[in-house]
């Protein structure tokens, strides 16, 4: 077992929990479509609560360890029974996976996690693990919640800059999966706008840098059918989430404008608790002047 995977290699965080499950099935799936060898880590927490890892004595293959190992080749097994062709090398860490995701995971194409898993909070649908991978990988990070769309189209959230980061992994996801892409603007206009003033009828810059968002995409993706709408919405997140209905994956960029350093914005934020199937946040390795 090893951390070092080759240049193409997807991660994909597994505890044993069906959340994780689906990630590994989603992983695998998504692996193979897009020449990726798949890469399955499970983090022990054992090492935090006892220094006695090794077997019981007299009972063969037994002890916390070996209960973390087994763990760890039921993701594997599971990767290769859902791809049976797909490349599969696994990782057994000890400690938070918070301490050591994202160093396993710099320079993958992905990293895909469950929504919640173990000691996960009920009522939260994206743990902590995952939000803080949303935050701090140096690399796409995907959560899965569910995939109850998967033959729907790539959904592709722009903000002003037209999110450049966010377009090139939507456009690899359309061209890997053959998907329809769809992308959308929300132009924010507060509650009850319309009724104190005349409705506005167009929004030229808007549909120019959605025009030219639209441009781009047809080239990075040859074939693709690429279709765009300006939604009005006095709640950016809401408007979203309501696209991301059917869609097979939400793809959103993060400026990282929370309160505290290494938090996604409120948008990437709400929409990883609420859209309707998996989201994709896209990150890249940091740079000098992000540290």
């Amino acid at each position: 077992m090893t951390n070092e995977h080759p240049s193409k290699t997807i991660v994909v965080g597994y505890d044993g929990s069906e959340e994780s499950n689906r990630a590994v099935q989603w992983a695998a799936k998504h692996a193979i479509l897009r020449d990726c060898s798949l890469h399955v880590v499970h983090c022990s927490l054992w090492v935090l609560v006892s220094n006695n890892l090794g077997p019981v004595p007299g009972v063969a293959d037994s002890g916390l360890e070996r209960a973390a190992q087994k763990v760890l080749e039921e993701g594997a097994t599971l990767a290769k029974e859902t791809v049976p062709d797909l490349k599969v090398h696994s990782t057994l860490l000890h400690g938070m996976p918070r301490d050591h995701l994202a160093h396993v995971s710099a320079g993958a194409e992905m990293l895909v996690l469950g929504s919640r898993g173990l000691g996960g909070f009920m009522g939260l649908l994206v743990g902590s693990v995952s939000l803080e991978m949303a935050a701090t990988a140096e690399c796409p990070v995907a959560v899965i919640r569910a995939d109850d769309h998967p033959e729907g189209p790539v959904l592709l959230a722009v903000d002003d800059s037209g999110s450049p980061a966010a377009l090139d992994d939507a456009c690899l996801f359309a061209v890997a999966t053959g998907a329809d892409l769809m992308i959308v603007h929300v132009l924010h206009e507060p509650e009850g706008y319309r009724r104190l003033r005349e409705p506005v009828e167009a929004y030229p810059d808007a549909e120019a840098m959605l025009d030219s968002v639209l441009s781009r995409a047809r080239h990075k993706a040859p074939g693709i059918t690429v279709a765009g709408e300006l939604l009005v919405d006095a709640s950016f997140s809401r408007a979203v989430v309501k696209a991301s209905h059917g869609a097979r994956i939400t793809v959103v960029g993060t400026k990282g404008h929370g309160l505290i350093k290494g938090t996604i914005g409120s948008t990437a934020h709400a929409v990883l608790h609420h859209a309707h199937g998996p989201v994709l946040v896209s990150r890249r390795r940091a740079t000098p002047e992000d540290r």
